[in-house]
């Protein structure tokens, strides 16, 4: 049964504010260098190229309990509102069929503060539940999305993780090191060099994806209080996930998928591109199957 729970009211955020400056321009491209608006080797319904953005909505519209998606655009017209309506199908600008409620808004000067600017749009819907989701991941599915929804429906929080597959190392650079620390060489000048300052075990520590599930007044909240701390500390918040962690409690993990992979480089448009990392063996996470319910 592909119902997640009868009768709960979802939304879901797209960010694509950001200005993928990782992306070299290209002409004839709309947004130009923007990652989202790039045009991915497969076509939509009516036979136009289909787009990165693109791709992300039709996997969380083709979700019946999402009622409302907003997306998170760059505040500047050439890359905006406007842009990114370019970039998507044109059955979800019509409304034709049963799709979600489309909306946008500018983003801000983080990524956090850009969806601070969703959920604020998104208050006056009453969502019971909401779905986080980077426009740059066009690569997801059905499965992954209600499994992270099942698992917040219980949890309250949930994101997907992947595990890793190289030995994780938490360096510092040079200049970090205790004074007094001797370095091979006897280098007198230190900045610039990076040195292995915990040696990490990848059995615990896993790669975080979206999208990130969330009951939809807690993670409101959460995100306001992560707004005061930002103003006042300078403190910055790289997901959702760490966000509720800070203020609301722990976030549930659910296995991720290799092929959600996140377009950063232009390389990683290919389909052909072989993902890394992998889905955690069941007996590293024994926690999803003891609760009862197969994520």
């Amino acid at each position: 049964m592909n119902v997640v729970s009868a009768g709960t009211v979802w939304a879901a955020v797209i960010t694509a504010a950001g200005s993928s400056s990782r992306m070299k321009g290209e002409a004839g491209n709309a947004g130009g260098g923007k990652k989202e608006y790039r045009p991915l080797d497969r076509a939509d319904e009516t036979g136009k190229p289909l787009t990165v953005l693109g791709a992300a909505l039709s996997a969380f519209a083709a979700i019946g309990e999402i009622r409302t998606v907003v997306i998170t655009v760059p505040p500047e017209a050439e890359t905006g509102e406007a842009a990114a309506r370019e970039a998507l199908p044109a059955r979800f600008l019509e409304g034709r069929g049963e799709t979600p409620r489309l909306l946008f808004v500018p983003g801000g000067k983080t990524r956090r503060a850009s969806v601070f600017h969703a959920l604020s749009l998104l208050e006056p819907y009453h969502p019971r539940y909401v779905l986080i989701h980077d426009g740059a991941r066009p690569w997801i599915d059905e499965a992954l999305i209600r499994r992270t929804m099942r698992a917040a429906l219980q949890y309250r929080a949930a994101l997907p993780v992947l595990a890793l597959v190289e030995t994780p190392k938490e360096i510092v650079s040079a200049a970090e090191l205790p004074e007094g620390t001797e370095i091979p060489g006897g280098l007198p000048d230190r900045a610039g060099l990076f040195f292995v300052k915990r040696h990490l075990r990848r059995a615990h520590i896993g790669t975080a994806q979206t999208p990130q599930a969330f009951a939809f007044p807690e993670i409101l909240y959460a995100h306001q209080k992560a707004a005061e701390r930002e103003r006042a500390e300078g403190f910055e918040y790289t997901d959702d996930a760490e966000v509720w962690g800070d203020f609301c409690g722990p976030v549930a993990v659910v296995p991720g998928s290799p092929e959600n992979r996140k377009i950063t480089f232009p390389e990683d448009l290919g389909d052909e591109i072989k993902p890394e990392g992998g889905a955690f063996p069941a007996q590293k996470l024994k926690f999803w199957e003891s609760a009862g319910g197969e994520y």
